[in-house]
Parts: structure tokens; C-alpha cells; sequence
């Protein structure tokens, strides 16, 4: 096999990966992608596709949101991939639960600029012909998106092509660094490497890996049809109970209640990590989940009380029975020193992994921010 250069090589072809190479052509870079897999397979396709800007803690996970949903917007009208940009829903339950939406809503996120507004009992019933009526109330985060990545990274893939970025699959690579890449599809050379595992933590650079503990979560996650005709959700719809999980909202006051009534009333939720996100498909089917079971691996094994649990929690939301159409795993980063690590290997070679289900959310500005930093 013949040894080709190139300006960069990225390894990895989930959408962090993908962010990587798509700041690079951008910089009229000569680029490659290789890819283990036919397509990626892991958490990018896995996902519930929501770029949630109005969940993400003060500091460098909101600045990090701000800008991957700008860039979104720009990927998507060049690789022709639909976004959902009309916001979501944080669903209120119970008073308890509104008085945190509220708090939120009065005060980080006007001390943040976070775009967003609540909505009465009585606005919300007004929406999809007050299918949500019975919830005490609503936060509108008005700068969230959302994107079906099933459908978008074929795009995306298609669209660096176009660029002019070689991409690799099935190509299993087993060294990465000091500008050379061997792999099953042959050998190559570059002056930079950016190495995006996913949660592999042992193929490449496993030593330095180590020096952040990295584990995975399993989660467990449905598609589904609700059983109404006239259901047609058109944004994503969270609950109250994802306020203990974004860190928006995780540490206010008010989320440590929830946390003690939760806690008390409904203690499994907690103990398997359950709370609720629903995400619309271009086919009008919704993608639910998920909960958390941490570990250095996922366990193939799913438990059906944790998906009957969600499948409860998914009709009570929309008022109405649900059928399951599809059942699968998702793996992701976990419980890191940081929400993410950007890891130098040498002078040419960067090993970027999330430690979070954050990807989608933060993933284009982190690729961004890498290259800039090496080529502006």
C-alpha cells in the first residue's frame, strides 16, 4: 500500500470527528476521515439529536452550545439535512417542578442571556390542540434544536466528500501519532492528527486516556408511535426531571427539593438514572428515553422495567398509549474530570473525548475550536 499525505487526518467518523474535518476543509485543508465502521455506529446515530442550548451549566458548556447551534445552521444548509429550529419544551408536572422553571427562567437565565420564556398552564394547553394541557406549565428555550441523525450524518459524510475530504471506512487504525497513521487501509502521513474515539478507550493512545479515568453510561432508548392520530409533535419535550440531570439547572436550590421528592415518591427513577426526553422523527414518530447505567462497559443486557418505566412516564406526557417500534442502547462518554478532554499526544496529535451525552450539543464548536486553535 502506497503512503499518502495529507494536512490532516481525522480518526473517527461520529459527529465529533465529522466536526473536525468539516473546520478543516473549510480551511481549504486536504483532509482525510477513517472510520472503523461502514458508517459510525455509536453514539452520534444513537442519540435523541437535541442541541439543547437552554441546558447547558454557565461557563464553557453554554458558550460551547451557542456556537455549535449557529454552526449547525450552516451545516445544515450546505449538506441539506433538516434542523428543527423552533425550541423545545421543558414540561412542568407539578407545582414543584413549575417553581423551578420559574426560578430558572427569573434568574440564571436572565444573568446568562439564556433565550427562553415561560408558558402558563393555560398558553400551553393553546398548543397541539391542548394534547399538553394537563401540565402546570411550561420553560420554551427558544434556542434549541433539533436534528434526526440518522438522516444527517449520511449528509454530513456526503457533504465533506463534496469538499474534497477523502473518507475511509472500514479502516481499523491501529497507530495515530508523530504525523503517521497505520491502519487496514493503508498507511498515511499528515501534519496533523485529531483522534475522536467515541467511548473506545483502549485502541489508540489508551495510556493517556487513563490519566482521565474515562467510563461509559448505557442508556436505554425506544422509538415510538403514539396512538393518537392527531399527534403531531414538531420539538423536542423534556420534563421537570431533566432539571436534575443539565446542569442549568442541577445545582439551583430548588432542584435539590425535586431531588428529595423524586427521592422519596419515585426513588427508582434516581437509581437508574431515568429521565424523560422526546424527540420528534421526519416520519412523525418520537425517539424517547433515557436512563443511566454507568461502568468502565456497557452491558449488553437491557432491563425491560427501566423501558416500561419510560414507556409510563412517555404516555403519561402525551396523554395517550404508545407502540414501540424500535429498542436500543445508547453508549456515551461518562463521568470524567470535565465535561470533555482535549488530550495532547505530541506536538501534531490531539485525542478529544467526551465525557457526556453532550456530543451533538457541543460537539461542532469543540472540532472548531481545535482546528482554529492549530491553523488560525
Amino acid at each position: 500500500m502506497s503512503t499518502q499525505h495529507y494536512d490532516v487526518i481525522v480518526v473517527g467518523g461520529g459527529i465529533l470527528g465529522m466536526a473536525h474535518a468539516w473546520a478543516a476543509a473549510r480551511r481549504k485543508l486536504r483532509v482525510a476521515v477513517l472510520e472503523r465502521s461502514h458508517q459510525a455506529q455509536g453514539a452520534t446515530i444513537r442519540n435523541f439529536g437535541q442541541v439543547l442550548v437552554t441546558g447547558q451549566a454557565p461557563g464553557i458548556m453554554m458558550e460551547l452550545a451557542r456556537q455549535s447551534r449557529g454552526l449547525w445552521l450552516e451545516l445544515a444548509a450546505q449538506a441539506g439535512f433538516h434542523v428543527r429550529s423552533n425550541g423545545s419544551l421543558v414540561l412542568a408536572r407539578n407545582h414543584l417542578e413549575l417553581e423551578l422553571l420559574e426560578d430558572f427562567a427569573q434568574g440564571r437565565a436572565k444573568d446568562e442571556g439564556v433565550a427562553c420564556q415561560m408558558l402558563s398552564g393555560k398558553e400551553l394547553a393553546a398548543l397541539f390542540e391542548g394534547r399538553l394541557g394537563h401540565h402546570h406549565g411550561a420553560l420554551q428555550g427558544l434556542d434549541d434544536l433539533q436534528i434526526y441523525s440518522r438522516d444527517a450524518l449520511p449528509a454530513i459524510t456526503s457533504s465533506l466528500q463534496a469538499m474534497g475530504v477523502d473518507v475511509y471506512t472500514q479502516a481499523h487504525v491501529h497507530y495515530a501519532q508523530a504525523g503517521q497513521v497505520h491502519s487496514s487501509v493503508g498507511d498515511f502521513t499528515a501534519n496533523s492528527i485529531f483522534v475522536c474515539p467515541g467511548h473506545d478507550y483502549s485502541s489508540l493512545h489508551r495510556e493517556l486516556l487513563e490519566t482521565v479515568k474515562p467510563s461509559v453510561t448505557r442508556l436505554q432508548m425506544l422509538k415510538v408511535r403514539a396512538q393518537d392520530a392527531g399527534w403531531a409533535l414538531d420539538r423536542p419535550l423534556l420534563t421537570g426531571l431533566s432539571c436534575l440531570h443539565y446542569g442549568a439547572f442541577s445545582d439551583l436550590p430548588l432542584a435539590a427539593t425535586l431531588r428529595e421528592q423524586v427521592q422519596q415518591r419515585h426513588g427508582v427513577l434516581l437509581e437508574q438514572g431515568i429521565h424523560l426526553l422526546m424527540s420528534p422523527t421526519p416520519q412523525g414518530d418520537l425517539i424517547i428515553g433515557d436512563s443511566h447505567d454507568y461502568g468502565q462497559q456497557a452491558s449488553p443486557f437491557n432491563q425491560e422495567e427501566t423501558d416500561q418505566y419510560l414507556l409510563a412516564l412517555a404516555e403519561t406526557v402525551l396523554g395517550c398509549p404508545v407502540q414501540v417500534l424500535q429498542r436500543w442502547q445508547g453508549v456515551y462518554g461518562a463521568k470524567g474530570p470535565a465535561p470533555f478532554s482535549v488530550l495532547q499526544a505530541d506536538g501534531s496529535t490531539l485525542v478529544t473525548v467526551m465525557h457526556t451525552g453532550l456530543g451533538m450539543t457541543t460537539g461542532l464548536a469543540i472540532g472548531e475550536r481545535n482546528i482554529a486553535a492549530r491553523y488560525d
